[in-house]
């Protein structure tokens, strides 16, 4: 069973590297203005804090949402801790998204300008 896990966790890890690029904090914030910047949390996640400019789609809800994301321009993705937006890729990547792009280490790592809800 675990050994089972290990494999396709493997699988999923290179696949998810094939797809979609994994950026420093720096690489992101040199590009996250020029793309639409999507965070992937849940809305009581994003009101408590989230990097300016981002758009609440969570990833519970992306396949409902995806009109609301233009195909022909650069998608920034984060989650808490990388593993949501990488699933959130999966998903964009499958229905025809190229230019793909997630935050390393998710937002708990983000020492950036932040926004929050009061």
């Amino acid at each position: 069973m675990s050994a089972a896990f290990l494999i396709y966790s493997l699988i999923t890890w290179l696949y998810q590297k094939r797809i979609v690029k994994t950026l420093t904090e720096g690489e992101f914030i040199s590009g996250y203005r020029k793309a639409q910047l999507i965070d992937v949390r849940e809305p009581n996640e994003f009101e408590n804090g989230h990097i300016l400019g981002a758009r609440n789609i969570p990833l519970s809800q992306m396949k409902a949402r995806l009109q609301e994301i233009r195909p022909d321009k650069p998608v920034y993705l984060y989650c808490q801790s990388g593993m949501r937006s990488g699933r959130a890729a999966q998903l964009l990547h499958r229905k025809g998204y190229k230019d793909l792009s997630h935050l390393k280490g998710g937002f708990k790592g983000w020492t950036g300008k932040i926004k929050t809800k009061n």
